[in-house]
C-alpha cells in the first residue's frame, strides 16, 4: 500500500526531505503522498521514514492504494530505472 497523511498533520515539515522517492509534497493545507512514487520505502529502508520521523502519527496506510511487497518492489526499480 502507499501511505497518505491525515488532517492531523501539523506541516512540520520533517517528512518531506526525507522520503527516497520524493512522494511527499505541500498540498493545499497538508503535505500529501503520491501514491504513484511511494514505495513505503521498499528498497531504501527497511520501514518507510516518513512515519519514522513523523511526531503525530499521521501516516497510515492507504486502503485506497493497496500494494503486495512485490508490488512496492517492482514500482522501487520502475522508479529507479528513470533515474538512470
Amino acid at each position: 500500500m502507499a501511505l497518505k497523511i491525515t488532517h492531523e498533520c501539523i506541516n512540520c515539515d520533517v517528512c518531506e526531505p526525507v522520503c527516497p522517492n520524493q512522494a511527499i509534497s505541500q498540498g493545499v493545507e497538508i503535505y500529501e503522498i503520491d501514491p504513484q512514487r511511494c514505495t513505503e520505502c521498499v528498497g531504501h529502508f527497511g520501514e518507510p521514514q516518513c512515519q519514522v520521523v513523523c511526531p503525530v502519527a499521521c501516516i497510515p496506510l492507504d486502503p485506497e492504494h493497496v500494494e503486495t511487497q512485490e508490488q512496492l518492489q517492482q514500482k522501487y526499480q520502475l522508479l529507479m530505472e528513470r533515474v538512470k
